[in-house]
């Protein structure tokens, strides 16, 4: 009997499979053979639906990224909603933090591939922020786009480095909410007109 071919199962497998390849080795370490291997597929699929490792990398970045946006939108009626939902998003995917930080230690400074969407992309959040502050809901004493990276600090550093969140906070699974508090704290203290 023969098999049919499906190209979007193809095509979700291999894109899953380079999730987990950049999340665990980044740009430069990932193999294209591995992802191939992984989704069961062949090379030629991969570079025939997604372009080479760099813009497979933008793709699957992107594709995160618009997910979070979808999952958890900005709400500048409540932030610490926000950062709570912004925290357990992390906390059920840590792929896209380390996803960030292999593309930070990849481009540092220098223009991404994907720069104008990403751009857009945080434009509709800042925004959000913005609108917060014209209401007065917000503090407009830090500019918008400069409150929004502190937040984001804030709710994804200690997923991104829980080493130091279990060395600082000394949690070890006894008070998981206290830095939580702390974190919404600090941002109410920044966001408090």
């Amino acid at each position: 009997m023969a098999t049919t071919r499906d190209p979007e199962a193809t095509r979700a497998r291999i894109f899953e499979a380079a999730v987990t390849e950049f999340a665990r080795h980044g740009i430069a370490g990932a193999r294209i053979d591995r992802i191939a291997a992984e989704a069961k597929a062949n090379k030629q699929l991969i570079y025939a639906y997604f372009g080479n490792k760099a813009e497979l990398f933008s793709q699957v970045l992107g594709r995160r990224m618009v997910e979070l946006a979808a999952a958890v939108p900005v709400d500048p009626d409540d932030i610490e909603g926000w950062l709570d939902r912004v925290m357990e998003y992390h906390a059920a995917h840590p792929e896209l933090l380390r996803l960030l930080h292999w593309e930070g230690i990849e481009y540092g400074r220098t223009e991404l591939p994907d720069e104008a969407e990403r751009q857009e992309h945080y434009a509709r959040k800042v925004a959000a922020v913005q609108d917060g502050q014209d209401r007065g809901v917000i503090s407009d004493a830090i500019p918008a786009g400069d409150l929004f990276f502190l937040l984001i600090a804030m709710a994804n550093w200690s997923a991104s480095v829980p080493q130091l969140s279990r060395i600082l906070t000394d949690l070890e699974g006894t008070d998981s909410n206290r830095l939580r508090a702390s974190v919404k704290e600090a941002a109410r203290r920044l966001i408090a007109p």
